[in-house]
Order: structure tokens, then sequence, then C-alpha cells
């Protein structure tokens, strides 16, 4: 019995690995639950995207210059990357305000009375919200199509170059939900989370390639939208989907988009989930 005992921690610590995937995974699955029994939390983040697609579409399309044309089919195949960059990166914000809400509630305290690792609390919220994140663009791309936008419609592609481009798209929203996390630990109310998550983002999202041509904007403007880390997601995928817009610039991630969103995110990654996880520890200390 006493050999059995002692077998237990030996274990868990010998595997600390395993210990911190499976914690992980327990928390994800408890905050997917959570989504399940409050659909409307999956809803209304599903809502403010396909919005951004009619009223871009419909109000814009037309009015808008790509390269040396404003055919409406034209602007609805270039708009659909950076809709699609916006969902992925405005989910930042759900992550933050979730995150501050577990706080406000005593919820860290609990688990730091469990014999689990400390940061599988915030990589299993992350996860939780990269599915939702998938769900999300699942409609989104669907609502898409309903409304006119198609790959290939200047650049032959395949579906497995599409994938690549849903998967970039999923890499840089999950980088962006460790911003989220350190930004609900950094707060007090979920009130002060939501909005702390979301209003840095708009400089980022409209500083860039998502909306209209960056060689239309002022030398030192289009210098700031090319190294952004959103510009190259959406260059990516551009590239990737086989639509209209992809800039011609000697900025290197604008060159090489691909392996820029792949830079970007694992940095991003590295610093904001150490800064992430340090901040967790002092809370919960």
């Amino acid at each position: 019995m006493s050999a059995a005992t002692d077998a237990a921690p030996v274990t868990a610590s010998a595997n600390p690995i395993g210990q911190s995937v499976r914690d992980s995974l327990v928390i994800a699955r408890r905050n997917l639950i959570r989504m399940t029994r409050i659909p409307e939390m999956v809803l209304f983040g599903i809502i403010q995207p396909v919005m951004f697609v009619i009223l871009f579409t419909y109000v814009f399309g037309g009015s808008i210059k790509v390269g040396s044309t404003t055919d409406s089919d034209v602007y609805k195949d270039f708009l659909m990357a950076g809709i699609f960059a916006q969902t992925v990166t405005f989910a930042t914000a759900g992550s933050a305000a979730g995150i501050a809400d577990d706080m406000q509630k005593g919820l860290v305290d609990r688990f730091r009375s469990l014999p689990m690792a400390r940061g599988a609390v915030l990589t299993g919220r992350t996860v939780a919200d990269l599915v939702q994140t998938s769900i999300t663009l699942l409609v989104l791309a669907i609502v898409a199509l309903l409304v006119g936008w198609r790959t290939g419609s200047a650049e032959p592609t395949n579906i497995g170059r599409v994938l690549a481009g849903f998967g970039l798209l999923l890499l840089l929203g999950y980088a962006f939900t460790w911003i989220g996390a350190l930004i609900g630990l950094s707060v007090r109310t979920p009130e002060a989370a939501t909005s702390g998550g979301i209003i840095w983002l708009f400089p980022v999202t409209f500083v860039s390639n998502a909306f209209v041509d960056p060689t239309q904007m002022t030398p030192w403007l289009r210098h700031v939208a090319e190294w952004n880390p959103f510009s190259a997601v959406v260059q990516a995928c551009r590239e990737l989907f086989g639509n209209p817009g992809v800039v011609q610039s000697d900025a290197w991630p604008m060159q090489h988009p691909v392996w820029a969103t792949l830079i970007y995110s694992i940095v991003i990654v590295l610093i904001f989930r150490t800064l992430a996880v340090r901040k967790y520890r002092r809370a919960a200390g």
C-alpha cells in the first residue's frame, strides 16, 4: 500500500509534459461544456463577423478600388481574407473576458488547490477558444460563399492551399488569444477585459492590407501596414486562396507571407504565454 502511494507522485513528476497536456485538455473540456450551456456566447461570436461580411460587401463593394478596378465582385474576393483574419484576432476579447471572469469568481483559487500544472488553466482556455474560433470561421466561410466569394478567382489554387490558408488563420488567432489571456489576468473585471482586449485591435486590423490597398497609404503608414503581422496573414491567405489584392512590396513579410505568419505566430505565443503564465502564478500564488 505504501509503495503504491509513493509511486503516484513519482510518475507525475517523471512526465510533467504529459501531465500538463492532460490537465490542459481537462480545462479545455470544461470550457467547451460551458459554451454549450451558454449558446449565446457562440451565437454572438458568429453574428458579428457575418454582419461585417454583409455590410462590407454591399456597402463598400463597388466604391473601393482593388488594383485598377472597382468591380464589386473583385472586392468580395479581395475582402474575405481580411474579414477571416479580423474574426480570428477579435476572439482575443473573448479570451480576455473569460479569464477575467474566472479570476473574479474565484475559480482560479479553486484550481490552485488541485494537483495540476499551473499553465494548464490558461492553455486549456486558449484551446477551447480555438475550437470556438474554428466553428465561427466555418460558418463565416459558408456565408462568404453565399454572398459570392470564390477561391481561385485571380490565380489557380487547390483544396490543400485553401486549407493551409485557414490553418494559418487559426494559428495567428491562437497566438492572439495568449495576448487576451495576459490582458484578462491584468484587469479586475470582465468588462475591462473586453474593452482592453478589443480596443488595440482596431488599429492593428485597419492599418493593414485587409480592407484597402496599402499602396494608397502615405509612405510611413504603408511601412507600418506591410510589417503588421495581421497584414502577413491576409497576404498569405490571398495567395493561398488565389484571390486578388496580393500586395507587391519590397517588405520581407509581403514577399514571404506564409513564413512571416508562422514566425510572427510562434514569437507571439512564446512571448505572451511566458508572460501570461508568470502573471497567473503571481496572481494565484
